[in-house]
């Protein structure tokens, strides 16, 4: 298994959105929209975009985007429902972290749905502290995590 950079628009993101967008669909039922943000934002300098591949397959991916100065936001989150519980949405969020350290952010934040308890737990047991309700989403829960110092691995 490898983690590449890729963009939005590439081959290897389009089952991670399509999928995603099912989960939403069967998770939170019509309304929830994978295509908040415009694909540019995931573009350097300002964001990125990784996927874990194997062989042809995505096994999961994630995105970041430029919150504000210090801060990025990540997005489209997703592991492949057959590589689940693995550990992969794990190492996206470490290799997100790197990519925006690397691009000068000193924070990382992102938001998740109350219909997710898989990620609530993911992102309190990789010492994500809980802001509160930040975005569009009227019952989602906001998460933010220094990266600065670098956090132990």
């Amino acid at each position: 298994m490898k983690c590449v950079s890729v963009r939005l628009g590439d081959p290897e993101v389009a089952p991670l959105l399509l999928d995603l967008h099912r989960e939403y669909e069967t998770r939170y039922g019509t309304g929830d929209s994978v295509h908040d943000v415009d694909g540019t934002e995931f573009d350097p300098p300002f964001g990125g975009f990784l996927v874990l591949v194997d062989g042809d397959t995505t096994v999961a991916g994630g995105g970041l985007h430029r919150f504000n100065a210090t801060t990025a936001e990540v997005k489209r989150m997703w592991t492949n429902p057959s590589f689940r519980r693995q550990g992969h949405a794990k190492t996206i969020l470490r290799e997100l972290a790197i990519l925006a350290r690397g691009l000068g952010y000193e924070r990382m934040r992102l938001e998740t749905g109350y219909a997710q308890p898989e990620a609530l737990a993911l992102y309190r047991g990789l010492g994500f502290t809980e802001i509160g309700n930040y975005g569009i989403y009227e019952h989602a829960s906001g998460f933010e995590l220094d990266l600065c110092p670098e956090p132990a691995s």
